[in-house]
């Protein structure tokens, strides 16, 4: 027997509907509709014409994830002090939008015990996905394949080529630090980073040397490794100067780092950036931007690794099969005062 229209039920638009009818996938569509940026204008029209065609509207997305779920999103970090997995957060809660899907953050204190604890009491509360934010970028033991929710890794990439892995490219990072020096007429460029144990340090210095390569040249002495720290950029600038006083450039590992290399040209009576220009990594605004002069610096875009994450939170959720592996973002450059003078 026939069926009326009027007397059958139809379904809520989703947003794979939306992106499947726009032709484009459900991360750009998401963006599109929430008017994020790194969406072509074409595309936008595109994606907001379908969403109309459907009658869909933002908020079938919160029902479309959450229907039949929770609505909570686990996010597990080992990140004591906040510095990464805050802005992570942030940006996972945009892409999320606000009041559609509540976060839980748990913090192990890079302890495994500690973070088994949270991770049972967050699957206890049936939380839709599990975002893990490490506190540096070298690979991290994996949760492993036997869990109910997806889980994507952040930051920290697992150490299963088939779990799910966000992090930032820090070699392209170092490359940057490196070009923009050469860009602003450096020739004499040294390189002072942190802790030659952590990925972080010797991917940006992959990135450094790969970028002075290019340009015929070759770094001043060693790359000088230590500690994260004001104390290290100071001790380490000391004695690069000391052995090589024509040094006109320097790629710091980190913000820190750079500020006590300011520390040290600033008692030598070197001017930054006319007689040395300073480059910093991680672009923490509280000190780049009380540093004198402002501090250069390689921002990770953590919010937009946040999102990166969320996104594929949707993905999964939403019954796409993300690419597995670890995926490596942008990072950009932020230019101050400490590579080109300012009025």
């Amino acid at each position: 027997m026939a069926r009326s229209e009027s007397g059958g039920s139809s379904r809520t638009a989703t947003l794979s509907d939306v992106a499947r009818l726009a032709g484009v996938s459900l991360a750009t569509a998401s963006k599109a509709i929430n008017g994020r940026d790194q969406v072509a204008a074409a595309t936008r029209r595109r994606v907001i014409e379908a969403a109309e065609s459907l009658s869909f509207t933002p908020n079938a997305l919160a029902r479309s994830l959450t229907a039949g779920r929770t609505g909570t999103v686990g996010l597990l970090t080992s990140d004591l002090e906040g510095r990464f997995v805050i802005p992570i957060l942030m940006g996972a809660e945009d892409a999320f939008g606000a009041g559609q899907v509540n976060v839980f953050l748990c913090d192990a204190r890079g302890d495994a015990i500690r973070e088994q604890h949270h991770l049972k009491a967050l699957l206890n509360r049936r939380v839709d996905g599990i975002i893990v934010v490490g506190r540096q970028t070298d690979p991290r033991p994996s949760l492993g394949h036997d869990l109910p929710v997806p889980v994507v890794y952040a930051y920290a990439p697992s150490d299963d080529d088939t779990d799910v892995s966000v992090t930032p490219d820090n070699v392209t990072g170092g490359r940057l630090a490196a070009e923009h020096l050469i860009a602003t007429g450096r020739r004499r460029i040294a390189h002072i980073s942190g802790d030659p144990a952590y990925a972080a340090a010797q991917d940006r210095t992959v990135g450094v040397q790969a970028a002075l390569a290019d340009a015929g040249l070759e770094l001043v002495g060693d790359v000088l490794y230590s500690e994260w720290t004001e104390h290290w950029g100071r001790d380490a600038s000391a004695l690069l100067l000391a052995s090589h006083p024509d040094v006109d450039g320097i790629v710091c590992g980190s913000d820190q780092i750079a500020r006590g290399v300011l520390d040290t040209l600033r008692d030598l009576d070197k001017r930054v950036p006319e007689d040395v220009a300073v480059i910093g990594y991680d672009n923490w605004e509280v000190l780049a931007t009380n540093s004198r002069p402002e501090l250069t610096s390689i921002d990770a875009n953590l919010k937009q690794l946040g999102r990166a994450a969320a996104m594929r939170i949707f993905d999964a959720i939403d019954g796409a099969e993300p690419a597995t592996g670890v995926q490596y973002l942008p990072v950009r450059l932020v230019i101050r005062g400490s590579t080109i003078p300012r009025r």
